[in-house]
């Protein structure tokens, strides 16, 4: 149940407890939805360790939550207190007699934040000796770390910087009622109540739906050769664009399986978003692919995505090492074969990789089903190493629709997953084992000895 109301902190001259059922006008959606999830936040425990956690912050049981909506600071400038130029909220997370406490700032449907006005807000939580600026919109980012909006890295010396999509947040909301993660029941009442809300259209909170508006033209240029500039605006806001797709399939995945279904990136690109932009940007010159990979708990391996301008196709795939105890590329195919007798063979096709040089092996799942000797090379005796279930999705004409691209790949990858990628199981070397005749002869030895 909600918790008692507490007094409203010193240094603020203005706001209000956040209600989970908030008395706003029909129109205030943005309000309403901040008011509901700040509510959900004091009022759900493993809500609140849940959301907090992706921002590195620990919250034990005994630790308390304060939350206000539409906060005015004191001394605030009366100018931006006319126009309304405040946050949205602010959360006090209180342990002991530590505290860490943070703005928040919302918006609802396609609106954002600009540059100006989240510059504003971190030197307003700067001068209240704030810790955080927690924003949410619709915008899709890799990491809690990674923020939409650019900002010069001194922006945040002093005050750290995350971001929460209104998705992620109802993605959190439905694994813990999936996965039975709220113990109290009033609370599991509450929290079902907060993502009926946030999947209700009026909530204006939506998924990524399409790609940027170049996106054709973008299309068209790489299949008539044409070359792109990697700075270009062009180039700058479709690898965006995939990256929000990116997190979008995490979500979508993770809400399917029932788990955390993360983005696979090296260690630079997840420190410094600007850097994974410019060198996604640079590879997808080189070779216009847009490319990611899937890290799904307890699965064989990584679910790779790839999209293909030039193609104009979409192949999802996962890589598994070839059994080391079976000789030859038949027996190792016939142990992935068996893996796959339920998969519907529409679509799929096995790859073998081999060492080095040798001829890499590509063939229809299907026909391989009736002559998996097909996937033998002919040019090289090497068994192979490495085989690779593999879908493919050709969408023609209809790769350069900005929102068709996007529907039909969110359709590829959960199917890929569902017919293949969950039936796999990645090979492990037997245990060693003691021969019989090794023990009689142990055995045989030690009478022998006896015996003297």
């Amino acid at each position: 149940m909600e918790l008692p109301v507490t007094n409203r902190p010193d240094f603020l001259a203005g706001g209000e407890p956040a209600r989970l059922i908030p008395i706003t006008a029909d129109s205030a959606r943005e309000q309403k939805s901040v008011s509901i999830i700040l509510a959900g936040l004091r009022s759900v425990l493993e809500l609140r360790q849940s959301l907090l956690k992706s921002l590195n912050v620990r919250v034990g049981t005994s630790a308390t939550l304060e939350a206000w909506t539409e906060v005015v600071f004191q001394n605030e400038d009366k100018q931006a207190v006319k126009q309304k130029d405040r946050p949205d909220g602010l959360l006090i997370l209180r342990t002991g007699r530590r505290e860490w406490r943070a703005l928040i700032e919302a918006k609802v449907n396609n609106d954002t934040i600009g540059e100006d006005q989240l510059s504003r807000y971190l030197q307003q939580a700067k001068t209240h000796k704030l810790d955080a600026v927690i924003t949410i919109t619709n915008q899709f980012v890799a990491l809690p770390t990674h923020h939409p909006v650019k900002l010069p890295k001194n922006a945040t010396k002093s005050v750290a910087l995350y971001h929460w999509s209104w998705a992620f947040i109802r993605t959190q909301c439905q694994l813990l009622l999936k996965n039975d993660g709220v113990q109290d029941e009033d609370q599991v009442f509450i929290l079902s109540e907060i993502l009926r809300y946030l999947e209700s259209d009026r909530s204006g909170i939506s998924h990524f739906d399409q790609m940027n508006v170049e996106w054709k033209d973008v299309v068209n240029k790489v299949k008539s050769n044409a070359s792109l500039a990697k700075t270009s605006d062009e180039v700058q806001s479709t690898i965006a664009a995939w990256h929000q797709e990116q997190r979008d399939l995490c979500l979508i995945m993770s809400r399917l399986t029932g788990s955390d279904v993360s983005l696979k990136l090296k260690n630079d690109h997840r420190l410094d978003p600007s850097m994974r932009l410019k060198d996604d940007a640079d590879a997808f010159c080189k070779t216009p692919v847009l490319q990611c990979a899937l890290s799904i708990i307890n699965a064989a391996a990584d679910l790779e995505v790839t999209a293909d301008l030039q193609r104009r196709m979409i192949y999802c795939s996962m890589r598994l090492a070839a059994p080391k105890d079976k000789q030859s590329t038949k027996a190792r195919l016939n142990w992935l074969l068996r893996q796959l007798k339920k998969t519907e063979p529409a679509g799929f096709f096995i790859r073998a990789t081999r060492p080095g040089k040798a001829e890499t092996t590509y063939q229809a799942l299907k026909v391989l089903r009736d002559s998996p000797e097909l996937l033998e090379s002919a040019t090289s005796n090497t068994a192979a190493t490495t085989l690779e279930i593999v879908y493919e999705v050709d969408l023609a004409a209809k790769f350069s629709g900005r929102r068709v691209f996007v529907e039909e790949l969110e359709k590829a990858v959960p199917h890929f997953y569902q017919e293949a990628g969950q039936l796999l199981k990645a090979w492990t070397p037997p245990p060693p084992k003691i021969s019989k005749t090794d023990v009689e002869l142990k055995t045989q030895g030690e009478e022998a000895v006896l015996e003297k």
